[in-house]
């Protein structure tokens, strides 16, 4: 009875010390003078001052950092930074983990801590452990042998205490109770997944998926929705495509296959459809500064920025899309449109999201009682729609984004980088 009791109250000091700042980073949105800001992620932290202004001007708000010295320079350029631990190190005086967070703890731009990347994936599926001879077979994870399921049962077994300190001793010394997140492969096992994300606030993975021989930027959607469930109501970051994957390991002749604009866009939209609180890139330190795809990037992240007060603004209710297809069924295989309806005082933002590689020609939005007889502006284009009988009609092209406002103030100046294909 007496180690039931002594269990429970470690369990429940374990509690007290995570719920609060849980309920307290909640909607996953970062603060900045006292205003919620939707985090808009950079991995890379330019050495150059003059690149780190470009960022901020183009609405990136935060940017990985890794001592007292970055985080200067970012509130010098006026970003926020989030910080990795090495929360597996443990609590122990000489793991590291103490000194590092007290250096930076006090720091005004330091928003989030960050756990250890893809922890999970690395000790289960990674392609590393079958090139370094720990599986016998490339696939030894997914077919769930004996020598994967155990040794990922040891290795958890072994990471999971210090990492439960780790996080234990962030939460003691950083008074400001900031959130921890984890990002993580966009396949990582559930199981190891939940275990790893007891006593954090924020969870999110990174999904690349524009290859040379395989585009299919409509996944974001599905793996925000997965790790909405993985989260159990956690909010989720997704990490998004900041590179061509011939970057990180070049053969010869390779060409460079960037997401296009199109795509970027419909990834950065579909993770917004789908409840994603907040979108970072990541391997944009592999691509060349003056690179069109850079360029490309920075104008999206820009359009983003200038509809802050709609990011980080509720979800209305009530507002329908329906598809009437001009073949009278759906396509085979057919996604359809995501829709994301956001309301800031008077002012609305209707952005619908093809997430099909082909067109929808009769796209019906309904439920716009509040709207009656208000003229929208799609923007970065000349297309306006007036509703009427509480809805409107439009089309839209394969992998299309038409965010409608009532107004074009919410466009971005930028213009450079739209056109990238």
């Amino acid at each position: 009875m007496k180690l039931v009791r002594v269990c429970f109250a470690a369990l429940l000091a374990f509690g007290l010390n995570t719920s609060d700042a849980a309920q307290r980073h909640a909607d996953g949105f970062l603060r900045k003078d006292r205003r919620a800001l939707f985090p808009i992620g950079s991995y890379e932290l330019p050495k150059d001052d003059a690149a780190l202004r470009a960022l901020a001007e183009a609405g990136v708000n935060l940017v990985r950092c890794h001592n007292r010295a970055d985080l200067d320079r970012a509130r010098a350029a006026g970003l926020l930074g989030w910080m990795p631990v090495s929360l597996a190190q443990g609590a122990a005086q000489d793991s590291g983990l103490r000194a590092l967070v007290e250096s930076v703890a006090d720091h005004p731009a330091l928003a989030v801590w960050e756990g250890p990347d893809e922890i999970v994936w690395n000790f289960t599926a990674y392609s590393g452990l079958f090139r370094s001879g720990v599986y016998k077979s490339p696939d030894e994870w997914w077919q769930q042998t004996p020598l994967a399921v155990e040794r990922s049962e040891a290795e958890a077994a072994r990471i999971l205490p210090r990492y439960r300190d780790g996080v234990r001793l962030v939460r003691r010394l950083d008074r400001q109770r900031r959130p921890l997140w984890l990002n993580e492969a966009a396949g990582s096992d559930l199981k190891f997944v939940r275990e790893f994300l007891v006593g954090l606030d924020i969870t999110g993975c990174d999904i690349y998926p524009i290859h040379d021989t395989n585009r299919r930027p409509w996944i974001v959607a599905d793996y925000t929705e997965r790790y909405k469930q993985v989260g159990q109501g956690r909010p989720v970051w997704m990490v998004l495509q900041g590179f061509s994957w011939h970057e990180l390991d070049p053969p010869k002749d390779a060409t460079l296959v960037y997401p296009s604009f199109v795509e970027s866009r419909l990834m950065a939209w579909a993770a917004l459809a789908h409840g994603a609180k907040g979108i970072l890139y990541w391997g944009t330190e592999f691509v060349p500064k003056e690179s069109p795809f850079r360029q490309s990037l920075l104008a999206l992240t820009s359009q983003l920025a200038a509809l802050q007060p709609f990011l980080v603004a509720k979800d209305e209710v009530g507002v329908k899309v329906n598809l009437i297809e001009t073949e009278g069924r759906p396509k085979e295989g057919s996604r359809g449109v995501s829709v994301v309806v956001r309301r800031t005082g008077r002012e609305w933002l209707i952005a619908l999201v093809n997430e099909d590689n082909h067109a929808h020609m009769g796209v019906e939005v309904t439920g716009l009682k509040r709207l009656e007889g208000r003229t929208l502006a799609v923007l970065y284009d000349t297309e306006t729609a007036t509703v009427k009988k509480q809805g409107f009609i439009t089309r839209l092209r394969p992998l299309e984004v038409k965010a409608f406002a009532t107004s074009r103030n919410w466009e971005s100046v930028r213009r450079v980088g739209r056109d990238f294909r």
